[in-house]
């Protein structure tokens, strides 16, 4: 019997049977681990549960617990659900079907256009192929031979077309009658897709051009166990609740026209109200933090666009120029050539910095229709955006204070759990090794010091510098890519920027590239579904209504309406003939943190009734008192609801 050597994760070794595979490898570390093994990865290639291990190795068997697990179990159902399309519409094409962070999504190119009946049908398809038990078996060919065996289907060639010609393996994965091309791995069979859901059908374009084909994308989900899939369902309906799109229009905070621009947000008066807020503080803490405030142009001639390397690196995001004196301007897609504009307006020294220089700049991007996503992804935002130009021996403590500024901002914003990563060299950079391992040490040691844990996110810095990204979760537990803290390297030499030293000499400043909140208009999405609409006292739009019972007591209403607005509390006064019931209900669903109801026992006490959202009323109390209480939950910045 001819043995080899299995390598495990922690280091420990075993000897097994030359040609054991991954699953029997789990079988003999538990069973509970062979009922719940999806994927393996063998030497560090992720290969299916069946492949036969023919020498030593170092062996990872993963579980729908892992990322890997999961984009396993969700690429393997999306073939499952193009071989059930494939049976009911036998002309169907495909394009790409992908796991994603949720789930899986296949583009089919397809003459009947699908409606939420039609995934119902395709769902007991895929359950009859479950039934079958087929399984996934992987198949390798020569590139002429799979230009052979997809010929006719465009979508298919084309993507073939793109491999190399001489040394590119093309794998295929047959799963009972139906073939697709794919890389792999997949799970052994279809019986391992326990629950599953067709979620919805969109339009897609081919490759994300919206120059190329029209076809539809299916969105899905796929767990081991059903009691999972109810879970995620539930998740979704609340999710669906939390909507910013609706609840943007519900209670009137802004709104989007196409007919004017798509991804292009009207901010309306409630609306403008919470950003104010937001912005009044963000200006206030930044000067507390030791930041000057910055406004720059919103365009500027393409020269100095093709100094910061944008018309190289990122004109496809860019706008058209526009033609004043006979050269191309373009609007701003960042504010960072700006800054240093100004940086470089007079001669600095040491003695100078660090300069922190912070500025809440509109920029325009250009985004595909197809991505647009409300208040998460347009193509005019206002950048939380600064620049810290500083010394080398100023970095690390400067980069300890963004840590602590990013962290109090969240806190104050209700957002308590958040995760760190730190994103390390690319295989293309600009900066020599030294600046990098320098840089790179310097975000870890900042967040060490802090005592925070981070992840490594190897390779994933961007060619001009490594960064700190910041993730936050919210209410439903999702994360969030939020702040970010990036070095650069890039800009400081193309732009020749220089500091007098202590030693009389020049030198090239270190510059930072700093955000907190990310951009204005995808923080107000996020704050509006972690907090479903239910601003905190300091945030809410609208503070308190105060609701007379009948038109004989407007004049002590507007008493309290003077007293409240007097000390800068954002009232309405409900003037509406209507019932007192149904102005009760209506506020409720304006998500009004409170309402004071008055009438003649409160006229005559010199008081309110307080009704507060969510938990219904709260007794009597003096007008005088209520206003000591909110404006002390205001000023506290207090976020429970």
């Amino acid at each position: 019997m001819s043995l080899i050597k299995i390598t495990f994760p922690d280091g420990t070794a075993k000897e097994f049977e030359k040609g054991i595979t991954p699953l029997q490898i789990s079988k003999a570390i538990s069973n509970n681990l062979a009922k719940e093994a999806i994927v393996s990865e063998i030497n560090g290639i992720r290969r299916e549960l069946n492949t036969p291990i023919n020498e030593d190795s170092q062996v990872k068997i993963f579980t729908f617990d892992n990322l890997e697990g999961k984009d396993t179990y969700w690429h393997s159902t999306s073939h499952l659900m193009a071989h059930a399309i494939k049976e009911i519409y036998p002309e169907a094409k495909f394009g790409v079907g992908p796991s994603i962070d949720s789930g899986f999504y296949y583009d089919i190119d397809i003459n009947t256009q699908l409606t939420e009946e039609d995934l119902i049908k395709i769902e007991k398809k895929m359950q009859s192929i479950i039934d079958r038990n087929d399984s996934f078996v992987r198949n390798e060919l020569s590139k002429v031979e799979a230009l052979k065996f997809f010929n006719g289907d465009q979508y298919k060639v084309e993507l073939i077309e793109a491999f190399d010609e001489n040394n590119t393996i093309i794998s295929t994965y047959g799963e009972g009658i139906f073939t697709d091309l794919c890389t792999g791995p997949h799970l052994p069979s279809t019986k391992y897709i326990k629950a599953f859901k067709l979620l919805s059908v969109s339009g897609s374009y081919w490759r994300g051009d919206e120059k190329k084909a029209r076809m539809q994308r299916i969105y899905g989900i796929s767990f081991p166990k059903q009691k999972m899939l109810d879970d995620y369902l539930e998740f979704l309906e609340e999710a669906k609740r939390r909507d910013h799109r609706k609840l943007g229009k519900d209670l009137d905070l802004f709104s989007i026209h196409e007919e004017a621009g798509a991804g292009l947000i009207y901010w309306h008066p409630k609306g403008a109200r919470v950003r104010n807020e937001i912005e009044d503080f963000w200006k206030k803490e930044h000067f507390k933090n030791g930041y000057d405030l910055l406004y720059s142009p919103h365009i500027g001639k393409s020269q100095l666009w093709e100094t910061s390397g944008h018309l190289v690196n990122f004109k496809e995001n860019m706008y058209s120029p526009m033609q004043i004196d006979e050269q191309d301007y373009y609007v701003k897609p960042m504010n960072c050539p700006f800054h240093i504009l100004m940086y470089k307006s007079k001669l600095r020294s040491y003695r100078d910095l660090p300069l922190r220089w912070a500025e809440l700049g509109t920029v325009y991007r250009y985004e595909k229709s197809g991505v647009l996503h409300g208040l998460l992804r347009v193509r005019g935002f206002t950048q939380d955006d600064a620049h810290i130009f500083c010394s080398k021996e100023q970095i690390e403590s400067e980069i300890i204070e963004v840590i602590r500024f990013s962290n109090f901002m969240w806190n104050k914003f209700g957002f308590g759990s958040l995760k760190y990563y730190v994103s390390t060299r690319p295989d293309k950079v600009s900066g020599d090794d030294e600046l990098w391992e320098q840089a790179t040490r310097s975000l870890e040691i900042a967040l060490e010091k802090e005592g925070l844990k981070y992840e490594i996110d190897e390779g994933g810095g961007a060619f001009y510098g490594p960064k700190i990204d910041i993730k936050i979760k919210d209410a439903l537990n999702r994360e969030w890519q939020m702040s970010t803290i990036q070095f650069d390297f890039n800009l400081p030499k193309r732009f020749d920027m220089k500091y007098i030293g202590e030693d009389g000499k020049e030198h090239v400043p270190f510059m930072v590239h700093r955000a907190l909140l990310g951009s204005i208009e995808r923080f107000m999405g996020v704050l509006i579904e972690h907090y479903a609409g239910a601003f905190p006292d300091w945030l809410a739009p609208v503070q308190v209504a105060v609701v007379p019972v009948s038109q004989n007591y407007f004049e002590y209403a507007q008493k309290v309406v003077s007293l409240l607005l007097d000390e800068n509390i954002r009232v309405e006064f409900d003037k509406r003939n209507e019932k007192i019931g149904y102005k009760i209900r209506d506020w409720e669903t304006q998500k009004v943190p409170y309402m004071l109801i008055v009438g003649e026992k409160e006229e005559t006490n010199g008081t309110v009734s307080v009704r507060k959202h969510k938990h219904g009323d709260q007794g009597e109390i003096k007008t005088n008192e209520f206003i000591s209480v909110l404006k002390d939950s205001i000023n506290k910045k207090n976020n429970n609801n």
